[in-house]
């Protein structure tokens, strides 16, 4: 098997070059949805080469969205800033005081702080149908998200049912001490009250949405927040419960949030989306099916169909990356340790030491679905240990549509 995949690799590789990158945009361009990975969130070449595939998107094929692994209320203030709704303020400042929540350097470096520089340069004078913007598509803000709510509707007294509906909702999870994760750990007491508070709230603002002002998209901010505080509730309700249960639950948060910006924008958006390789790379080609898991891009690839997708996955064989040994724990720059042979990785180094791309397609897919290791670095990370837990058993071939290799990676850059 190796040397049949090593010889597959060999044919089929690119060197990581810009013809490279133009034949990945092209075949890109043509999906509604491009989902661009990254096997840790803490490699500096992930970032830089993701952040290059969106823009060239962006200029060269139409699209307007780039939505990430990020909390709504975080990336919103980053959406204003590069939508121009805000006068003042630089990239840095607005993602230091806008992502304070750990692991902070998935987002506050200096990676990220250029491309939200190059977004806001991109929209200055573009009319505001036509700018990009920069959306989080996860979960983890339950109070941030009621808070921005109650600010809003607050300010806003024509939205008075909406505005008791919310302090029902932020009452009933006050006693929690701001803290999902006490939440969590009282649900084995729980009524159901809380989650009777914020699936009102959804319903209600979108029963009617046509109410909320689109200046400035106050209306989107209000749908999406809610959103958050409805399928967040229900994340940390299960988290004590079932991993799988929990992860499935965000993935399909994220999948909605997804059809949310979509349907927002209208039925011709574009749309990019930033996550970790195990959020993006269709489940049902790895192990992850077997624990009745599913993600973001099965789910995407299943709703809008593979021609109408583009999933594209990085790896790398060895180098250094920014991560914590324990959840919570302060940042730090580790090793990668080289992969094994017998690793997706270790066998893209075997074919060769250089930096490379692959694009899979109906004709060569077959090449390269061998059941085999596939690194994926979390932000908690154990080089040590990483053989026991580090290598999810994927089918690369089916699932990505094509695939960035950095032999030698190097660390990101936190501000």
């Amino acid at each position: 098997m190796a040397k049949k995949l090593r010889e597959a690799i060999e044919r089929y590789a690119m060197p990581l070059d810009e013809e490279a990158l133009d034949a990945l945009v092209e075949e890109a361009g043509h999906a509604e949805v491009v989902m661009i990975g990254e096997a840790s969130h803490g490699t500096h070449e992930f970032y830089k080469i993701r952040a290059e595939l969106s823009k060239r998107l962006i200029q060269e094929k139409g699209f307007t969205i780039v939505a990430v692994e990020g909390e709504w209320p975080a990336a919103a203030a980053v959406n204003r800033f590069v939508k121009g709704f805000v006068e003042d303020g630089s990239a840095q400042d607005v993602l230091q005081q806008s992502f304070g929540r750990w692991p902070t350097w998935m987002w506050v470096n200096e990676e990220v702080k250029e491309f939200v520089e190059w977004l806001k340069q991109h929209n200055d004078d573009l009319p505001e149908m036509s700018k990009a913007g920069f959306y989080g598509i996860d979960m983890y803000s339950l109070y941030e998200s009621i808070d921005e709510l109650l600010k809003f509707l607050s300010e806003n007294p024509q939205y008075g049912t909406d505005l008791t509906l919310a302090r029902q909702a932020f009452s009933c999870f006050e006693p929690y001490n701001r803290m999902p994760e006490h939440y969590a750990l009282s649900t084995a007491h729980f009524s159901d009250e809380c989650i009777s508070e914020v699936a009102t709230l959804l319903s209600s603002i979108r029963r009617n949405e046509e109410r909320f002002a689109s200046h400035h998209e106050e209306d989107l901010n209000v749908t999406m927040n809610a959103l958050v505080a409805k399928n967040a509730e229900a994340y940390y309700r299960e988290m004590m419960q079932d991993d799988a249960i929990s992860w499935n639950t965000r993935d399909l948060h994220m999948v909605e949030a997804i059809n949310e910006l979509k349907k927002y924008h209208g039925p011709d958006a574009k749309l990019i989306i930033w996550e970790h390789n195990t959020h993006i790379g269709d489940a049902s080609e790895t192990s992850m099916k077997d624990d009745n898991m599913i993600n973001v891009g099965q789910l995407i690839r299943e709703e809008y169909g593979l021609n109408n997708t583009f999933a594209i996955g990085f790896g790398t064989y060895e180098g250094s990356v920014i991560a914590a040994d324990s959840w919570g724990a302060p940042l730090e720059r580790m090793t990668v340790p080289p992969a094994k042979f017998n690793t997706w990785e270790g066998q893209m180094h075997a074919a060769g030491p250089e930096d490379k791309v692959l694009l899979f397609t109906d004709d060569n897919r077959q090449l390269f679905n061998e059941w085999i290791g596939h690194r994926a670095i979390g932000v908690v990370y154990n080089p040590e240990f990483e053989a026991y837990g580090n290598f999810v058993p994927s089918r690369v071939g089916s699932r990505y549509d094509g695939f960035i290799f950095i032999d030698q990676s190097t660390a990101l850059h936190p501000l």
